[in-house]
C-alpha cells in the first residue's frame, strides 16, 4: 500500500467491499499500547456502520485501518476482516 499523509484520508467516505457505505472519516487514532491505527467515522453515518456491529464512542464509530483495502476517492474496508476483529475484542 501506498504512503498516505493522515490529512489526505479526512472527509473521504468509507464504503465495504461489499459496497455498503458506513460514512465519512473525522480523525485519525492510535493505540497507545499496540500502535494500531484506528479511523473514526462521524460525518454522514449510515445505519450499515450500526448493523456491523463497530465500536461506537462519542466521537463515532471506530475502524482498524488493517481493515482498509484500498484507498483512492473512497476508503474502501473489508467487511470480513471487520467482523474477525470485533469477534476478537469479544472473545
Amino acid at each position: 500500500m501506498e504512503r498516505y499523509e493522515a490529512s489526505s484520508l479526512l472527509n473521504k467516505s468509507v464504503v465495504t467491499d461489499k459496497g455498503r457505505k458506513l460514512g465519512e472519516i473525522a480523525d485519525l487514532q492510535f493505540e497507545e499500547k499496540t500502535g494500531e491505527v484506528i479511523i473514526t467515522i462521524e460525518a454522514n453515518t449510515t445505519e450499515n456502520a450500526e448493523r456491523l456491529g463497530l465500536e461506537e464512542t462519542k466521537d463515532g464509530f471506530l475502524v482498524p485501518f488493517m481493515a482498509v483495502k484500498a484507498i483512492g476517492d473512497y476508503v474502501v474496508v473489508s467487511e470480513e476482516d471487520l467482523v474477525q476483529f470485533l469477534f476478537n475484542l469479544l472473545y
